[in-house]
């Protein structure tokens, strides 16, 4: 036969085969992207055609997705389906991951994975959308606040978490659905092909255990000044940070006040233009904006980005044309505008490395929640941390002026400190967090005669783990040693 040429009788089956295992990608690129498995390890197909309609379910007993399933489609005789997901999270839902089909080499699954993975990321299910009247209401405040008390502020903004802070989904304080659909149908993969492990690229350099990152969005003029004093405290525990900048109206920014943040190993980001709220009001506004956001990041060199207040278009970012963004909140529900990403990972938005909020910001802790401990910081931290994430804070400069509010910070400065000495935990900038994890979306682990090995820019400092199933619960291990799940 010559080489090229498929024979008659086969060329159906070849092209079958080919669309197939392209389905058989897109469904699994969203789970590959988290783990970096081999090609070919673990296969899923889709048990049937999707609904046109999405609606939530749950993926194992505990686990809530939002989406299409191909089980809303399903009917007996003729009849009518009868849906299994529901249109909101107060309806019944089914658990439609127990009815998937388990054959000899792959599972087939009632719905798409990486769908419902970027449904998640891209905050692509019903939230609360601002009303015609509340965006009004938004114009108003933002255009008011610079000569409203502070007092007043506060009872504006508690009344504005109080609506969405019992939401049950996203899960507060700290929501992992992504992770848990990711480690769901990795075990159902280990018991369909019958494989003792599963090989994959450790998520942190060096067999980290999970990541710390910390962050300072400089607001005010009076946040600017202290600066210097927050650099000073942040070095006394050892612990490096992002500066984020505002270029426009709200201080002066000198180039001898960014060289002395960068010359102290911290780092520059930009936070939004103005940081009046108004960047994503319209496409016409924000195109304008971020043509002189860009010349700021060229002129600071910064590469990374954060959006005043939180807001967010997901679609939009790429436009901004910074490396990475650090503007979605895992959860959102202490925030102006709700939703969150469901997962404390790193992502891919286009181009641009999303680097998630995981844990509550210092505002809303201090003056929405009005707390005065680290007790909330801490049970964030250890959830993000059992689940091997990156637990990233936002801590103004601005509201820790207040001696009281500054002992609040010192504290959890302090815990960092014992957790850095007792743990292998990964402390580091945003831009290092950037770095690696592009290295790692382009690794690949093969098999090189009787051992896998990782290949590709970087992998000097990856580890290799192993995924297993013992006794019916998901592990993951270095040679070994049992690491978590």
């Amino acid at each position: 036969m010559a080489s090229g040429l498929i024979p008659r009788g086969y060329k159906d089956q070849f092209l079958n085969g080919r669309a197939s295992a392209r389905k058989g990608d897109a469904l699994s690129r969203a789970f590959r992207g988290f783990y970096r498995c081999p090609d070919g390890m673990l296969e899923f197909a889709l048990k049937g055609k999707l609904s046109a309609e999405e609606g939530y379910f749950r993926v194992g007993p505990n686990v809530i997705g939002y989406g299409r399933s191909s089980l809303d489609l399903e009917g007996e005789n003729g009849a009518e389906a009868n849906p299994r997901s529901a249109k909101n999270l107060d309806s019944a839902m089914s658990d439609i991951l127990g009815s998937e089909t388990i054959g000899k080499a792959r599972v087939e699954l009632p719905f798409d994975p990486t769908e419902i993975i970027e449904n998640l990321r891209l905050e692509r299910y019903p939230h609360r959308v601002l009303q015609g009247w509340e965006r009004v209401l938004k114009r108003i405040y933002y255009g008011l606040r610079p000569v409203v008390s502070s007092g007043i502020r506060k009872k504006i903004q508690r009344f504005n978490a109080r609506r969405s802070r019992n939401l049950p989904f996203p899960q507060w304080p700290v929501d992992t659905t992504v992770e848990n659909i990711c480690e769901t149908i990795l075990l159902r993969g280990l018991e369909t092909r019958a494989v003792d492990q599963v090989p994959f690229v450790w998520f942190w350099p060096r067999g980290d255990r999970g990541c710390v990152v910390m962050t300072h969005d400089v607001e005010t003029a009076a946040g600017r000044e202290f600066c210097g004093a927050l650099l000073d405290i942040d070095d006394s525990f050892g612990i490096k940070a992002s500066f984020q900048i505002v270029p426009e109206e709200r201080y002066p920014v000198s180039a001898e006040f960014l060289n002395e943040i960068r010359r102290r190993g911290f780092e520059v980001a930009l936070h939004d233009l103005n940081h009046d709220g108004r960047l994503f009001d319209s496409r016409g506004i924000f195109l304008r904006r971020a043509a002189r956001i860009r010349d700021f990041a060229k002129e600071y060199g910064a590469c990374g980005f954060r959006s005043a207040i939180l807001y967010r278009k997901p679609e939009w970012l790429d436009e901004l044309g910074f490396s990475y963004d650090m503007s979605t909140p895992n959860v959102a529900h202490l925030d102006p505008q709700d939703g969150g990403c469901c997962t404390v990972m790193p992502y891919f938005i286009g181009k641009t490395l999303e680097l998630p909020v995981t844990t509550v910001q210092d505002y809303s802790l201090f003056h929405i929640l009005d707390e005065r401990s680290i007790d909330l910081w801490s049970v964030q931290t250890e959830l993000i941390l059992k689940k091997n994430g990156m637990v990233s804070f936002i801590v103004h400069p601005d509201y820790v002026i207040d001696r009281e509010y500054r002992q609040v910070y010192e504290e959890l400065l302090s815990y960092l400190r014992r957790l850095r000495e007792t743990a292998q935990i990964w402390f580091a900038l945003p831009r290092e967090v950037n770095d690696w994890w592009r290295k790692r979306s382009r690794m690949s682990v093969v098999k090189r005669g009787a051992s896998w090995q990782i290949e590709g820019e970087g992998s000097e400092n990856a580890v290799l783990a192993f995924a297993s199933s013992i006794d019916g619960r998901l592990t993951y291990q270095f040679a070994n040693e049992t690491v978590t799940v």
